[in-house]
């Protein structure tokens, strides 16, 4: 995908700040970073979102993601990390290539990933349940 800017960067037709590489991924600091240190592995294959991976190309995210980790961990001191997977625009994606951001936290260091926890009302859980289990046995 030349209009891709992650299959460009995997092309190297886009200079990127590599730190590790190997045939199914790449991971590259982030140039709008969240903090110092922020990382994106990326899936060399193109592969729009998480909703459309293989799930070979899973494996290798999965399986390169914690010794990812473990270096920003190591290089910029951080005490933990934030790994997100944005899946769609409405969810934050950017870029669509699928990619995981690796975010190393401190504590107090201002970022902050607002949640609002909710409640269900009574029988909705359950109403929840069926349908996303209906749904996930859709072919």
């Amino acid at each position: 995908m030349s209009e891709c800017v992650f299959c460009r960067i995997v092309a190297g037709a886009i200079p990127s700040a590599r730190v590790f590489e190997n045939e199914r991924v790449l991971a590259i600091l982030d140039v709008n970073p969240v903090a110092p240190g922020h990382t994106l592995l990326l899936a060399k294959e193109h592969v729009a979102d998480l909703r459309d991976a293989p799930a070979v190309v899973m494996a290798s995210l999965a399986e390169a993601l914690p010794h990812v980790t473990r270096g920003v961990l190591a290089a910029t001191g951080a005490e933990g990390a934030n790994v997100l997977v944005n899946s769609g625009r409405a969810a934050g994606q950017l870029v669509p290539h699928l990619h995981v951001h690796i975010v190393p936290r401190r504590a107090g260091d201002g970022l902050h990933f607002e949640w609002r926890p909710a409640r269900y009302r009574e029988g909705e859980m359950d109403a929840w349940r069926a349908r996303i289990a209906q749904a996930i046995q859709q072919p």
